[in-house]
């Protein structure tokens, strides 16, 4: 039995077409873009600004610490120079429920919400920010659990408590809805809107800004903080920054009906079997250790964080398998790649930042050599390919863009990509993907990017950076991390990336910021 269901990725983009009723008549009539929005702030037009960075923080207490909440503590010092955050996505764990949102989202960031003085009264589908929140769903946003699994997890429910502070899996009775609870957390979700007549009072109200020529969405801090679809794009400081949901464009691609093809298809049963075995003999070590015991309990959770490593190995496998191949969103791609022709083609914008929640390049353990990995680099390829085509020649020493950020492999990691072939050359990747949930251990074979999964494959880029799990036993540290990024003034901005940690080790937190660097 599957613990979690992943919703196919056509009912992902049409349940959320469906959220925010996507270029409905009434919408399109007005001549609204349901992609953009504008911060209404009076710095918007600074190009000296800060912001910040975090991504697959959704968890709750365990082991006696609570890592999202000691994160965003730290983030609180820079509350007052930040512009606004960027979330990579997996924003609650584990299957992105709503019953979790109070728990694991509302009150690890009370501070940056309205009303978070009493953050108990604060309902999920009903959250204000006072300091901008831009958001990414993650693959955790989108999962469901079986209803099965959710009467076993409610039979565990006193146990789990009782454990409280060791142990706590963060699961309750249902998922996501595929969806729905990302979507009433944090979209202007307008299904929810009846009459014609409440519907355009609701659009002459919030939909009033305008960008790049399209009336959209003015995002007022403190005010009214939704955001206009799943993906979309605002500018500030003449910086365009591009929010992009990979949890439609992350299938693999068909394995050939070739020998090829079939010597694939054997490595990946027999990875899946391996798996599996491995899975077992690791439930087996945890029955022999006791949870009360601060030593094993953390023991407990390094075996938990295995497990969990094996279970997204085991989906990605699933997907790569899957004859019955699911669609691409190409109506985003297409999308992005129109938006970004067109702020190449703007004088206004000085720079370009992409964040979403799947990294097309990394090194951590698990996630290096995914199918889903390679599937979103070669889309995201496709489109920085069709942009340049029809940007043309860029300026000396540029790339196509800036920066592109991403989560999901539960690290920091600094990537630098130099010729691949392609439009995805000479560009900084950063992975934050640390603020909360268990971290992840860097592959055994180092920081080098290849241009396949062979590491005998021609070298493409390097890691410059890793910040994950490291060291076993008394020596064990986990190191959590956020990101803060200073923008500066000038026609080819300057991005200064300073990253701080907050480290569990010897149950202590110690807190510290790494070298900053420039990009």
């Amino acid at each position: 039995m599957k613990f979690v269901s992943d919703p196919d990725i056509a009912v992902k983009i049409d349940k959320m077409k469906r959220r925010v009723r996507w270029q409905e008549t009434a919408i399109e009539q007005q001549g609204i873009s349901q992609t953009k929005l504008v911060v209404d702030d009076q710095d918007t037009d600074n190009p000296d600004f800060s912001f910040l960075v975090i991504g697959d923080s959704g968890c709750g207490s365990h082991l006696k610490h609570h890592p999202q909440r000691k994160i965003a503590e730290m983030m609180l010092e820079h509350q007052p120079d930040s512009s606004f955050i960027l979330h990579t996505g997996d924003v609650v764990y584990q299957v992105g429920s709503s019953e979790y949102y109070q728990e694991n989202f509302i009150s690890p960031y009370q501070e940056f919400l309205v009303g978070g003085e009493k953050p108990q009264q604060l309902k999920y589908d009903r959250l204000t920010f006072k300091l901008p929140f831009f958001l990414v769903p993650g693959n955790h946003d989108y999962y469901d659990l079986p209803l099965v699994v959710g009467v076993l997890a409610q039979a565990t429910w006193l146990p789990r408590r009782l454990l409280r502070g060791r142990i706590d899996l963060d699961v309750g009775w249902h998922g996501s809805d595929q969806g729905d609870a990302y979507a009433r957390a944090f979209l202007d979700y307008l299904a929810d809107i009846k009459g014609r007549i409440n519907l355009k009072r609701h659009l002459d109200t919030h939909y009033t800004a305008k960008y790049t020529g399209d009336r959209c969405l003015n995002y007022q801090p403190g005010k009214f903080t939704r955001l206009p679809n799943r993906y979309y794009s605002f500018r500030y400081g003449g910086i365009d920054f591009f929010a992009l949901d990979s949890n439609t464009f992350n299938q693999p691609s068909a394995i050939p009906d070739t020998e090829e093809g079939d010597n694939k298809r054997a490595k990946l049963l027999a990875r899946q079997s391996e798996l599996e075995d491995r899975e077992q003999k690791i439930q087996d070590a945890i029955d022999q250790l006791d949870a009360n015991n601060p030593e094993e309990a953390e023991q407990i959770d390094d075996y938990y964080a295995k497990l969990e490593q094996i279970a997204e190995n085991q989906r990605d496998i699933e997907k790569q398998l899957n004859k019955q191949q699911q669609t691409t969103d190409w109506e985003q791609l297409e999308w992005f790649k129109d938006s970004l022709v067109a702020s190449w083609q703007d004088e206004s914008a000085r720079g370009r930042v992409v964040f979403f929640h799947h990294p097309p390049y990394v090194t951590e353990s698990t996630k290096w050599n995914q199918g889903q990995t390679l599937a979103i680099r070669d889309r995201l390829r496709q489109v920085f390919d069709d942009a340049a085509k029809n940007i043309g020649t860029l300026p000396e020493g540029r790339s196509i863009v800036d920066l592109v950020l991403s989560g999901h492999a539960h690290c920091l990691e600094h990537l630098y990509t130099k010729d691949t072939g392609h439009a995805d050359s000479y560009i900084n990747w950063i992975v934050c993907g640390g603020s909360g949930h268990s971290l992840r251990r860097q592959r055994k074979k180092g920081g080098v990017l290849f241009a396949d999964l062979d590491d005998d494959s021609q070298p493409i880029g390097q890691s410059r950076l890793y910040v994950g799990r490291n060291g076993k036993g008394k020596n064990r540290k986990r190191p959590y991390s956020f990101l803060r990024v200073d923008v500066r003034a000038g026609e080819r901005p300057k991005f200064t990336v300073k990253p701080y940690v907050a480290e569990w080790h010897q149950r202590q937190w110690h807190e510290y910021a790494i070298d900053s660097f420039d990009i």
